[in-house]
């Protein structure tokens, strides 16, 4: 397989490009971002790109790929709805329309969070705008799309989160997280459990469109 991956710099985009860089039936690996990933692979080829709005310059690179992981996203955190949305869903259907149009026969996996609401119109804004988002991506003709709806990550393999704040409390909360993946499998998932859940799809497909943690971890064992 050929795979694209979005945010590969990112804590869950770190875990996935490990399972892909491992994965024998994977024969290279683009990882798109504003920034190199910083590897050296015999598979990995870093597109860097600017202007992730805008793929016309990069059009005649984004062809041949058989999957999308599509691993980025911000906190909403301190953020007011227009700006999240810009960054969540316009960011991401820019890219998706394009890949859409070039790989019509590609699978496309978007990393959204627990609580999405589809309905798009609840009360908590981030689950608003990933629900559009989603809802979006499911309207485009890809082969298949899912989303990918994890919970809480524990990253594994040395992977760590590029905020923080976020990636202080992983390691404090490192003992916990192992004991809470074992106890509860519907709630918490790992970095390595989420790149091979999207492999098995990218692979085979699955049974249901929207994944939460439960769904992540059997299709990732």
């Amino acid at each position: 397989m050929n795979i694209l991956i979005f945010g590969a710099t990112g804590m869950v985009g770190q875990g996935v490009l490990r399972e892909c860089l491992l994965a024998p039936d994977v024969e290279r690996v683009v990882a798109v971002g504003r920034s190199a990933t910083g590897q050296q692979h015999p598979k990995l080829q870093d597109l860097v790109h600017t202007n992730m709005y805008d793929y016309r310059a990069i059009e005649s690179q984004l062809t041949g790929f058989d999957a999308c992981f599509f691993c980025l996203g911000v906190s909403s955190v301190g953020m007011k709805e227009p700006e999240y949305k810009r960054i969540t869903y316009d960011l991401t259907i820019a890219a998706a329309t394009v890949l859409a149009r070039l790989n019509p026969g590609m699978t496309f996996t978007y990393v959204t969070g627990a609580g999405t609401d589809s309905s798009e119109r609840g009360e908590r804004m981030w689950a608003r705008v990933k629900g559009a988002t989603e809802n979006a991506l499911m309207r485009l003709p890809f082969r298949a799309s899912y989303m990918f709806r994890p919970g809480m990550i524990q990253p594994l393999h040395g992977v760590r989160s590029k905020t923080p704040l976020y990636d202080a409390a992983i390691v404090v909360l490192k003992p916990v997280l192992g004991l809470a993946h074992r106890w509860w499998p519907d709630r918490v998932t790992t970095t390595e459990k989420v790149g091979r859940a999207m492999l098995a799809v990218a692979r085979r497909g699955a049974r249901k469109v929207l994944l939460d943690p439960a769904d992540i971890n059997a299709l990732g064992s």
